[in-house]
């Protein structure tokens, strides 16, 4: 590239960098994003990824998929079941592994009971609880408390207590009080809580009328996201109510998302609420089936174009509807994924079919940029560098506090299958997807976070908190925000508790030549932002600094 193709395409970028929560990229190639290889094999398929406050994620997938490619030590031998509940034989291989993010490097978990499809929560005090599966995990709770880095006891605890309800394809949401819900799943119209004196489920009608035994239920993993209320939005096939899972009742049904698709699995879509910013919460949902889809390609072969619409709604508002936008592409099974900038990335999925054993075709290998401030809706969408590894089925996607987009899974199959005859074989591999933000051109415009100024990195509601950060060069018309984000757990294209709050600025102080200090408030309401850990970015001009874990709690806890 010449010098002044460069200062071209450099300033032209400043001129558009104007949102300071929106970072905004003309297309051309050098800044559409890259992929890296981290592994060809971690031994197991990524269907299920949690990130943890010491940078290591827990991945797993099930226990009756057959031998993995990867030996638990010589005593951690399981059972291995088939569906009628009779042993087979003993199986030696996880089928659960601990990333650890900084070293690139990954060892064997030993999961028992079968986690297929199952859901979870991280609690305030960082430990991920899990729940539900498949045949004898179904009503199982397991929780995974994170160890330190240069340890390697930690592992996999399945508890006594049971679940009420058999919960395979339910949805959880961590409660302002430090409880966990559990939502739904197949033949189970109900809810509860963990942890619970006695478990004890709950009905909840919506489940069984968005029901749609016709197109094949579409109503599995709803998407769950807390109000500032502390009402719960549940949103099933292509309905959605507030719901105050405290009584029990319906407060609000809000307006059926037009278009006619389904959003739930099997016609599986993705949901996120954008930004918060104050007590407003706007939600996006994207991607799914047309009605009818699943038989289609279950039955007949025929792998129907998938939606290509996104519907966007004030949630908190009077009178709330849907605004309808358009994809660049049909997708399927797309993951949506906040980034630190307050933008989402939709990735993996197809062009056509449903979620389920070998219902989708078309890979989507382009991840799409969604620029939330972006006033046009038409211009809201950027196509981004593809990988070349389809994700499909059972592929899941999380942040890493790095900025980088963790990638991996794929399993369409109801066993390994690594056959060449397999049209998508299962996918072992990991990979990370560097968004535009990370390009190198961006460096002096890069925050570095030296300090946050709170004891042991604990922040407080309410709490008036500095972050002093170096900063190569300071554009303050391009804009500075702090913002906050909790990781979710991710599975069948579902980020459970993702949130992401933008602090208020107090003002930015220049300590030196290339040193600032901004002060932010924390947020006030616990149904805003809940307890527990944050990556915390300050960005400016639209590039993120380097994520900082914080753990998030009331002065006193409850």
């Amino acid at each position: 590239m010449s010098t002044l193709s460069f200062l071209i395409i450099f300033f032209s970028l400043l001129i558009l960098l104007t949102v300071p929560t929106s970072a905004t990229f003309p297309e051309f190639e050098p800044l559409l994003g890259w992929w890296t290889l981290l592994h060809r094999s971690i031994g197991i398929s990524a269907m299920h990824m949690q990130l943890l406050y010491n940078d290591q994620v827990v991945i797993f997938d099930r226990t009756d998929f057959g031998p993995s490619n990867l030996t638990l030590p010589f005593d951690k031998c399981r059972p291995r079941y088939y569906q009628n509940g009779t042993v087979s034989r003993l199986d030696c291989t996880a089928h659960s592994v601990l990333y650890d993010v900084v070293s690139n490097t990954y060892r064997p978990l030993t999961v028992l009971t079968d986690t297929w499809c199952s859901s979870g929560s991280v609690d305030p005090n960082g430990r991920l609880v899990q729940t539900g599966g498949y045949a004898r995990g179904e009503r199982v709770i397991r929780t995974f408390s994170p160890c330190n880095n240069n340890e390697l006891t930690c592992d996999w605890d399945e508890l006594r207590t049971n679940l009420a309800a058999r919960r395979w394809y339910a949805s959880n949401h961590i409660l302002p009080n430090g409880r966990v819900i559990v939502v739904g799943g197949r033949g189970s119209p109900n809810y509860e809580f963990y942890p619970s004196q006695v478990p004890r489920k709950y009905p909840l009608r919506f489940l069984s009328e968005t029901w749609d035994g016709r197109n094949k239920e579409n109503n599995l993993y709803p998407f769950l996201h807390l109000l500032p209320n502390n009402h719960l939005f549940i949103f099933a096939n292509n309905r959605s109510i507030e719901f105050n899972y405290m009584t029990g009742t319906v407060v609000k049904e809000f307006p059926i998302m037009p278009s006619g698709d389904r959003r739930n699995y099997p016609s599986t879509g993705s949901s996120t609420l954008l930004p918060i910013i104050g007590e407003n919460l706007e939600i996006l949902v994207c991607g799914g089936a047309k009605p009818g889809s699943f038989d289609l390609a279950n039955v007949e072969g025929v792998y129907v174009a998938a939606s290509m619409t996104c519907g966007r709604m004030v949630i908190t508002d009077p009178n709330p509807h849907w605004m309808m936008e358009e994809m660049p592409m049909s997708r399927v099974m797309p993951d949506m994924v906040m980034l630190p900038t307050g933008d989402i990335l939709i990735i993996n999925g197809a062009g056509n079919g449903t979620a389920g054993w070998e219902n989708a075709d078309n890979p989507v290998l382009n991840p799409v940029l969604y620029r939330v401030s972006a006033p046009d809706p038409t211009q809201r969408f950027i196509v981004l560098n593809p990988t070349k590894i389809p994700r499909l089925y059972h592929s899941s996607a999380i942040l890493l506090s790095d900025g980088r987009v963790l990638v991996g899974g794929s399993n369409p199959h109801p066993t390994y299958n690594f056959t060449r005859e397999a049209k998508f074989p299962t996918e072992l591999s990991l990979e990370t997807f560097h968004p535009p933000y990370l390009d190198p051109l961006f460096g002096r415009f890069r925050p570095s976070i030296l300090a946050i100024e709170t004891e042991g990195k604990v922040v407080n509601y309410g709490q008036m908190v500095a972050v002093n950060f170096v900063l190569g060069e300071y554009l303050p018309e391009r804009g500075l925000a702090v913002t906050m984000i909790l990781p979710p757990f991710t599975t069948h294209s579902f980020g459970m508790n993702q949130r992401l709050v933008i602090l208020g600025a107090e003002g930015v102080i220049q300590l030196s030549e290339v040193a600032y200090k901004v002060t932010v408030r924390m947020p006030v309401n616990v149904n805003v932002a809940l307890p527990g850990y944050y990556m915390l970015f300050v960005v400016h001009a639209g590039v993120p600094s380097h994520g900082v874990w914080v753990q998030l709690k009331p002065s006193v806890m409850q």
